[in-house]
C-alpha cells in the first residue's frame, strides 16, 4: 500500500511550524521531505514525520541547536539514549547559565568599583620540571571539557608508559579564554620518568620560576571566580612592582574531582620576576585568563 503523503502546508498546519522553519529543517537534513516533485519542487511528507516535526519544535523550544536535535532524535529507537543526550545538553545549559550569573555579579562589582572578595596572595619557588602537555585553542564554553579530556589523555599515556605524576596537573593560559577569545590553553602533567611524545602529547621542560598565587576552593573556581582570582594576582604583581615572566596558570590538586565546594582544590598563579619591563606588562597586563 502506498504511503499517504501530505503537503508542506498541511504539515505546517498540523504542527504549527512555519513554512520557513520546515524548509530549513529539510535543507539541514533534519526533516527531509518524503518526496519532492522534480518539476514543481513541491515537498510532500509522510504522516510519521508529523510527530518528528513536533519533537523538533519541542527541542528547539528548549534552545537546542539543530545539530544536537539531529543527534538526539536519531540516537536510538528506544528513547533512552535520546533522554540521556537531552539531559547532557540541559546540564551544559545550566552550567553556562550559572557561569553567566556569576560573571554578571563580578562585572557589577567591577563597574561599581567594589571588591567582593579579599585575596590572600603568597609567593613560592617552583623548581624546573619535565611535563607532558597537550595544547588547544578553546573558548570558555569548551574549556571544562578540554581540561577533563586532556587530563585523562595525559594520565592514560603515563599509565601506558609505566610512569607517574610528580606534581599537580596545571593549565597554562597563553591568552584570555572567554566566549570570544580562544586562548590557547596548555594542560600539563609533571613527571620524573623518561616519557616520549605521542600524538597530541608533547614533552617539554617547564623552567624554574618564582610565582605569586592564591589558594582557591572548588566552589571558587567558577568562571567569574577564577577570573576574579586572576585579576587579583595580577593586581598584586603591579602593586609590588613585579613583572610577569610567563603566562597565567591554574594548578589543580589531586582532590579536584572529589572535592567539596569548600575544599581547597586549586591555585591561581602567575610566574614573575622583580622589576618592571614594559614589553611584558603591555602584553599581559590586567588580562586574567578566566576559566
Amino acid at each position: 500500500m502506498q504511503e499517504e503523503l501530505i503537503s508542506i502546508g498541511e504539515l505546517a498546519a498540523r504542527t504549527r511550524l512555519s513554512l520557513k522553519a520546515l524548509r530549513l529543517y529539510g535543507d539541514r537534513g533534519l526533516l527531509p521531505p518524503a518526496r519532492v516533485d522534480p518539476r514543481t519542487g513541491f515537498r510532500r511528507y509522510g504522516l510519521a514525520q508529523v510527530e518528528r516535526a513536533r519533537r523538533i519544535a519541542l527541542l528547539r523550544a528548549a534552545g537546542m541547536p539543530l545539530a544536537r536535535i539531529t543527534e538526539v532524535l536519531d540516537s536510538s529507537s528506544s528513547g533512552e539514549e535520546s533522554v540521556r543526550l537531552l539531559g547532557a545538553y540541559w546540564r551544559e545549559q545550566e552550567f553556562q547559565h550559572a557561569a553567566r550569573r556569576d560573571a554578571v555579579g563580578y562585572a557589577r562589582a567591577v563597574l561599581t568599583g567594589r571588591t567582593l572578595t579579599m585575596y590572600e596572595i603568597a609567593e613560592r619557588e617552583v623548581p624546573e620540571q619535565k611535563v607532558l602537555f597537550t595544547r588547544r585553542h578553546v573558548t570558555a564554553a569548551d574549556l571544562p571539557a578540554f581540561l577533563s579530556e586532556s587530563s585523562e589523555l595525559l594520565f592514560s599515556h603515563l599509565r601506558r608508559t609505566g610512569s607517574c605524576l610528580s606534581g599537580p596537573v596545571f593549565a597554562v593560559f597563553e591568552g584570555v579564554v572567554s566566549e570570544d577569545s580562544d586562548g590557547p590553553v596548555e594542560v600539563c602533567a609533571p613527571t620524573l620518568n623518561a616519557v616520549e611524545p605521542a600524538g597530541r602529547i608533547g614533552v617539554r621542560v617547564e623552567p624554574a620560576h618564582r610565582e605569586a598565587y592564591t589558594e582557591r576552593t572548588k566552589g571558587q573556581m567558577s568562571y567569574s571566580g577564577a577570573t576574579a582570582a586572576h585579576d587579583a594576582v595580577s593586581a598584586w604583581l603591579t602593586e609590588h612592582g613585579y613583572t610577569r615572566s610567563a603566562s597565567n596558570r591554574e594548578v589543580y590538586y589531586p582532590n579536584w574531582a572529589t572535592a567539596a565546594p569548600d575544599d581547597h582544590a586549586a591555585d591561581v598563579a602567575i610566574p614573575f620576576r622583580p622589576g618592571c619591563e614594559t614589553a611584558m606588562a603591555a602584553e599581559y597586563g590586567g588580562e586574567g585568563p578566566a576559566t
